[in-house]
């Protein structure tokens, strides 16, 4: 990464430069919150502030820094604050004076409830907590986009498995694996949208967000893959008796006891592919394995195509009833399908396996796009606003009330975040808490240092009770 792209000072749009000049005399402190105002799904699981806060809020600027920043606002066009960062500079030996406080990484908070909250700690920096929502929100809105979108995901195929298997809890971890990692728009957004995607499962291909993990989390290994084949490894071998080779060598080569090899086989006729070549001429080989093989159709309407490559390879297989009254492959066969694969469409797919009693044990999916890209700050409307502004020494609300949209009127006050008698989450004003509640912001992040960490352990056990909370809640 180019060296001025790590510049603190220039990490924030162009119009936070001017924002020092606009705020009334004697402001000594400002107090700004961050919420999900609505959108695709009622609740959000929060996800992702931690690795912002290690990887730019926690590390002081230098006066390099802001040499570099005086001169690149003077010549894009606005005025620079150079005496406020040089004062961060001396008298807090760079480290930015700011209190963050939020809820619990992992936590499932329903919509239009505070999530963040952020205030400058040194009078004379009054300006700084605005200038920080560009990274706050960013560090914000797409890790918990990606890790509510799989929540949600998780919920319908684990209510699917409930439905339709023995051994649901058991499984359900590996039935969404991140296929996004060429797709995604840039490293460290496939980092940061992989791990957000492994608080709620356990299989990856995008190794940048396991590293993530690893770094901002304390996790060695937080998601697995198995030897898999593409298009180009099995094409090479050529069409009709070089395809039934291409198939051979991954027997041979990672079919072994206990393990799981996945098999693209649709570079032809993925019909033919189940019913003749696994179906007939490799079906010995792959029930006397001892292994799991994992059929991969990638093309056709998934809702079409999944049901009938399951069904050809019961034909040829066999298979099970379990005590719900579906349909199993033999533990030797499986399929997975990482085409055209987004949150619907991994529900008409359940909901057609289903209709022909076809337990969802049988399948996994592969998102790509779906997983990774296909979201932006509005999917969940994030926003950042102020909410409390200290003048004078005293205290005062701030907030919007726009006639022209509702959904964008703000909270006002220092903001906490309580659970109400139903055991919800409850947005309520500091001063109000009185009854003895906890409140559910905590201290993150004080003067340059992060102050609380969680594991990714504490993540996902946290994300995991949310899904059981809401499962019992929609029975």
């Amino acid at each position: 990464m180019a060296e001025y792209l790590r510049n603190l000072i220039l990490n924030a749009d162009s119009y936070k430069a001017s924002h020092y000049l606009q705020y009334p005399p004697h402001t000594t402190r400002v107090s700004s919150y961050i919420e999900s105002r609505g959108g695709r799904w009622d609740r959000a699981v929060f996800f992702g502030l931690q690795m912002a806060l290690i990887e730019y809020l926690s590390k002081p600027i230098t006066k390099k820094d802001i040499d570099e920043a005086d001169e690149f606002w003077k010549e894009h066009g606005l005025p620079f604050n150079r005496q406020g960062w040089e004062h961060i500079l001396k008298k807090h030996n760079g480290f930015l004076p700011l209190r963050i406080e939020a809820v619990a990484e992992g936590s499932v908070v329903p919509n239009h409830n505070v999530l963040v909250q952020a205030a400058n700690t040194d009078p004379e920096c009054y300006w700084l907590t605005s200038y920080v929502e560009t990274i706050l929100v960013r560090a914000v809105w797409y890790p918990t986009t990606v890790c509510t979108n799989g929540f949600f995901c998780k919920k319908d195929i684990l209510s699917s498995l409930r439905r339709t298997s023995d051994n649901a809890d058991a499984v359900v971890g590996f039935k969404l694996h991140d296929f996004g990692f060429r797709g995604a728009s840039s490293l460290e957004s496939a980092a940061i949208g992989d791990c957000a995607h492994l608080v709620n499962f356990l299989g990856t291909d995008t190794v940048a967000g396991i590293l993530a993990g690893r770094e901002y989390y304390g996790e060695k290994m937080a998601g697995h893959s198995i030897p898999a084949a593409e298009h180009s490894t099995m094409t090479a071998w050529g069409e009709g008796e070089g395809e039934l080779g291409a198939f051979s060598n991954m027997l041979d080569q990672f079919a072994k006891p206990g393990k799981t090899v996945a098999v693209v086989s649709d570079s032809f006729d993925i019909y033919r592919a189940c019913s003749q070549l696994w179906g007939e001429k490799l079906k010995a080989r792959v029930e006397r394995s001892g292994a799991t093989i994992v059929v991969r159709p990638d093309s056709g309407e998934p809702v079409e195509v999944v049901p009938k490559v399951v069904e050809l390879l019961m034909e040829k297989f066999g298979f099970t009833v379990n005590s719900k009254g579906f349909r199993v492959l033999p533990s030797c066969i499986r399929v997975i399908q990482g085409d055209g694969v987004n949150s619907e469409s991994i529900k008409q797919i359940l909901d057609e396996m289903e209709r022909r009693k076809l337990s969802t044990e049988n399948i996994a999916f592969g998102m790509g796009g779906g997983l990774l890209q296909d979201f932006n700050r509005d999917t969940l409307r994030f926003a950042m606003k102020c909410s409390a502004i200290e003048i004078g020494g005293k205290w005062r609300d701030v907030s919007k009330s726009p006639v022209t949209d509702k959904a964008k009127h703000s909270k006002k006050g220092r903001l906490a975040l309580v659970k109400d008698k139903k055991g919800d989450y409850a947005t309520v004003r500091l001063e109000d808490i009185k009854d003895g509640r906890e409140n559910f912001l905590k201290t993150v992040f004080e003067n340059g240092k992060v102050t609380k960490k969680y594991s990714f352990a504490e993540v996902r056990k946290r994300a995991g009770e949310g899904l059981g909370k809401l499962l019992s809640e929609r029975k």
